[in-house]
């Protein structure tokens, strides 16, 4: 991969003229290439005693007039030069020229004639309106437009929302062009920077703009009349469909929203441009480089080498195909977007390039500079089907993650520093065997050192499975429909197994909840075999998984590592799996891991799950966030609360049964977990006397409620609790009532007979001593 150069700008028209300025690169505020790459736009500023210009450069030589337009400084200057599809004839495009007062020139270029005017329209209806930022989505425009006042506002928080989103159609046909009708996509507003992917449009914040409203991006999907609000580091993302135009209101967007985005921190944006994939592409302060998606999710891409990047240094970005190019401080990177892989790093002779289109050419890169136009080839060789060069690669990257996070230096170590170095040799061997293993089937093997040797015959089987694991994916891409889904099983049952083999870190734990999502079914299986969960022949829940497997299902992350993009935990995802396909296996599950937790962590440890928040409520918690709730999960709440054995927990389910009104429950459940300890006995039974005096439900099962009473509670005791809990009556007490529901002596007498007949405690402790034959007890013999 070597820069060569195909042009020395003798092929452009004016060749020596666009030379010249772009060694004048402070003259020039942009420089953008025509969608076919045969023309070349530059916005030149003002440079006493040259005047404001737009200036256009044909290549190879094509014979015609040359665009040039410039304007005196008090007039209004462009903000937006935009390449449009016209409809007349395939494959073509004009040029449109929007000037800040909302006047927009629509040129288009002929052969053998040139650069002819088609027609000037006006955007902006105000005559005060001024364009900051505009932007063509389809066959519309879309632009930001500044409203000033009609008064002189003091108050800034007023003046910040002064501006409004807008978009017309713009129409090129044969009889000319033609606007169409104007719509206010979003008023109030504050200042934004609009740009546009094919389905959508990406609103982000003015570096200039008010504090509050620079916290979150705005992406706006026209088809839908959609818009999201996303605060993509927070892992914040609301939408919300516009109606009516009553709801455009930029106020009226954000009411629901404005609490929690508040506490976020600003966005750190330093240069922003949009994908060929739609996404929109961002660099912060810090050089890190990260992919906004349509719906409003950001994932990480690479960080950028230099530290943190200064306001005015530019940084160049463009896609080709899948590779991300970027150019910052004289350094050419090429960038995987899907993995984030380093693929080149060049270090380019000029500072100041510009990014050219190349039509149908994605596997090549342009460069323009003062010099030429370099042509760079990324084209992959011809046996790409090794996946070694990949692997090798990825090991190094993990390997620089490892060491850097234990290292104490503050320098960054690098892949380069990796390999050169010497000081760690763990990476350079694994990449040896890697190498060796992999290349073994196409061609023979060199020979590999005897330490070398034994660690291969250590990690076979692994590679095994991973070579497996990459047949199978290929597999599943190759496969057709009616074999795809015997395939998916297949690879989650494997991925799933794998990453329980792992370090369930905060990445193996989002990968994991994309599988639970993506594949539900098939991870429920996956989970069912990794964890051996099967019925006995007593119809019991049993499970053979190893200990470790055990500690990464009951792994309970750090509260800053959960609730990114709703991401949960692995027991919720467990648990949600039995919700939904085995619902009554869940409170045996959640039992069986109880059962483990109090074999390999004592009680009161904060070690271990329970140290932090009980597993009955962490599964109570996912049957709460069920859609609908019903008979079914009330009975499933029962049997968690009393899985659990826990005093709070049985108290909870009695009283959740009382509210019920499931009178033969509430007396099984009392006479079951009465036996686990006093105290919970006497809880009980106090909660079932306060039921009974105020109510004749339990009258029927009071003889089996008598027995309950703790040998502690004296009658005084029995007779305070139900006065205690007598229902107040409106009307003057009468001895009999008429609708027969008063508690009466007679239904005490017999609990409380009961207790006065009980031998007391006292009586107990001096029973051996009353009942002695001989009163002082003879002195017991002395031993000489």
């Amino acid at each position: 991969m070597k820069l060569r150069q195909v042009s020395d700008l003798s092929d452009f028209s004016r060749g020596h003229w666009l030379r010249e300025l772009l060694c004048r690169r402070e003259e020039l505020s942009r420089v953008q290439s025509s969608p076919d790459g045969q023309h070349l736009l530059l916005l030149q500023k003002s440079r006493p005693p040259a005047l404001p210009r737009v200036l256009a450069f044909q290549r190879h030589s094509i014979a015609g007039a040359d665009l040039e337009r410039s304007w005196q400084p008090p007039q209004p200057a462009p903000v937006g030069l935009l390449f449009l599809q016209s409809p007349a004839a395939p494959g073509s495009w004009v040029l449109a020229v929007v000037w800040e007062h909302g006047r927009t020139e629509v040129w288009h270029f002929v052969v053998a004639v040139g650069w002819q005017l088609l027609q000037t329209l006006e955007l902006c209806q105000g005559a005060r309106a001024r364009v900051v930022s505009v932007c063509s989505q389809g066959a519309s425009l879309v632009w930001c437009e500044e409203r000033p006042p009609l008064g002189a506002h003091t108050d800034m928080s007023k003046c910040a929302f002064r501006f409004c989103v807008c978009a017309r159609a713009l129409e090129v046909g044969e009889q000319g062009v033609r606007l169409g009708t104007l719509r206010i996509v979003l008023h109030n507003s504050p200042e934004y920077q609009v740009l546009a992917s094919p389905q959508h449009v990406f609103l982000v914040p003015a570096a200039a703009g008010f504090a509050t409203t620079s916290k979150f991006l705005l992406i706006w999907h026209p088809e839908k009349a959609e818009f999201i609000i996303t605060a993509p580091s927070a892992g914040f993302i609301h939408s919300k469909v516009l109606r009516s135009s009553s709801e455009s209101d930029f106020r009226k967007l954000l009411l629901g929203s404005v609490g929690l985005l508040s506490g976020f921190a600003p966005l750190d944006i330093h240069t922003s441009t949009v994908s060929n994939s739609g996404g929109l592409l961002l660099v912060s302060t810090k050089g890190s480089v990260s992919m906004v998606e349509p719906d409003g999710t950001q994932r990480h891409i690479f960080d950028l080498e230099g530290g943190p990047l200064a306001q005015g240094s530019p940084v160049q970005l463009k896609t080709f195909g899948s590779i991300l190019a970027c150019v910052l401080a004289g350094v050419l990177y090429l960038i995987d977007q899907n993995s984030g892989r380093l693929v080149e790093k060049e270090v380019l002779s000029m500072k100041e390039v510009h990014f050219l289109e190349s039509q149908g050419e994605e596997d090549s890169i342009q460069l323009l500079s003062q010099t030429g136009i370099y042509s760079f080839s990324f084209s992959k060789p011809e046996d790409s089907s090794r996946p070694e060069p990949c692997l090798v690669e990825m090991v190094f990257e993990e390997a620089c993650r490892y060491y850097q996070r234990r290292s104490l230096s503050s320098s960054k170590l690098t892949v380069e520093k990796l390999k050169k170095g010497g000081t760690f040799q763990a990476p350079v061997v694994l990449a040896a065997i890697l190498q060796h293993s992999l290349h073994q089937k196409q061609k023979p093997a060199q020979g590999l050192q005897d330490t070398y040797a034994k660690l291969l015959s250590t990690v076979s089987l692994e590679l095994q499975s991973y070579m497996s694991l990459e047949l199978l994916k290929a597999c599943v891409v190759c496969a057709p429909e009616s074999e795809v889904e015997s395939y998916c099983k297949e690879l989650v049952e494997q991925e799933v197994s794998r990453i329980l083999q792992s370090d369930m870190d905060k990445d193996n734990l989002a990968y994991l909840n994309s599988v639970f999502a993506s594949f539900p079914k098939a991870a429920w299986k996956a989970i069912r075999s990794c964890l051996q969960l099967q019925q006995n022949g007593d119809g019991l829940l049993v499970a053979r998984a190893t200990p470790e497997v055990w500690k990464k299902v009951l792994c309970q992350p750090q509260l800053e590592e959960v609730g990114q993009n709703g991401m949960v935990p692995l027991f919720e995802l467990i648990c949600a799996s039995f919700l939904r396909f085995k619902p009554k296996w869940l409170p045996s599950f959640v039992e069986l891991t109880q059962q483990y937790v109090s074999s390999s962590w004592s009680y009161s440890s904060k070690e271990g799950p329970e140290g932090r928040v009980p597993l009955y409520k962490r599964a109570l918690g996912v049957l709460a966030r069920k859609n609908k709730h019903g008979e079914a999960d009330d009975e499933m709440e029962l049997e968690l609360l009393l899985c659990s054995k826990r005093p709070k927990a049985v108290l909870q389910a009695l009283h959740l049964l009382i509210r019920l009104k499931q009178w033969q429950r509430v007396v099984e459940v009392a006479e079951k977990f009465s036996k686990l300890s006093p105290l919970l006995n006497k809880e009980i039974f106090i909660t079932l006397l306060a039921e009974f005096a105020q109510h004749r439900e339990l009258d029927p099962y009071l003889d089996r409620l008598w027995p309950l009473c703790p040998a502690e509670l004296t009658a005084s005791d029995i007779l305070t609790t139900v006065l205690q809990h007598l229902p107040h009556s409106q009307e003057d007490p009468v001895p009999f009532s008429i609708e027969g529901n008063q508690l009466t002596v007679g239904l005490l007498k017999p609990l409380l007979q009961r207790v006065v007949q009980r031998p007391s405690v006292q009586d107990e402790m001096y029973s051996d001593a009353l009942q002695s034959t001989t009163f002082p007890p003879p002195t017991p013999p002395r031993e000489h």
